[in-house]
């Protein structure tokens, strides 16, 4: 089947893990992030917009939303606060103007529900990591939440060996912890068990 047509915007996609897939299958994958794209620049949305995408992948930098980081939330500035809520605003915006066949947004447990209400989905990564080509390395937990409109992908769970926290050595957050910007991104790296199993089921 020829994909070539079906543009898919991967907004905030970083390394582009959850869109992958579908640029495996030949899909025109559009990842919109920095440094080549600010999302909250208007001209980027303009431009989002002007794409008619066939699908919008929308993983929300967690900064301020994810409960993993409440501690340091009354340390955030209302400029802090502000920046990553227009944000998610701006991705509304384009998934609001395109109403694309599907549209997912991606975001750990946390404030996110306070705007977005009850997920449509609810997963931890090794319920998926069934699908990857390296099960081990995906059988952690790290409670993430699903909204949109999309069909929910079947799990393919393997035993979960790592909790995404707490001080035992076997933690998760401890195998990725650090400051460091690289550390954070691995943190914050679709899995790619949930990436095929999504894309299986929204094509």
């Amino acid at each position: 089947m020829d994909n070539s047509s079906k543009i898919i915007l991967d907004l905030c996609g970083g390394t582009g893990s959850w869109s992958k897939p579908y640029k495996d299958a030949g899909y025109d994958v559009r990842v919109i992030t920095l440094p080549e794209y600010d999302l909250q620049d208007e001209r980027t949305v303009e431009y989002c917009i002007s794409l008619k995408p066939y699908g919008i992948l929308f993983a929300v930098d967690c900064t301020v939303w994810a409960n993993c980081g409440a501690c340091w939330f009354k340390g955030r500035t209302s400029d802090e606060i502000f920046y990553y809520s227009k944000l998610l605003v701006k991705g509304l915006r384009i998934i609001y103007a395109t109403n694309p066949s599907f549209y997912c947004i991606e975001n750990p447990v946390g404030k996110m529900s306070q705007f977005l209400g009850v997920p449509n989905f609810k997963f931890d990564p090794f319920e998926f990591a069934g699908y990857s080509v390296n099960p081990e390395s995906e059988a952690y937990t790290k409670r993430t939440y699903l909204w949109g409109r999309f069909t929910p992908p079947p799990k393919n769970p393997v035993v979960c060996l790592f909790k995404s926290n707490g001080n035992s050595p076997n933690a998760w957050y401890n195998k990725v912890g650090g400051k460091s910007q690289k550390t954070k991104e691995r943190r914050s790296k679709t899995p790619s068990g949930f990436a095929k199993a999504f894309f299986q089921a929204n094509q």
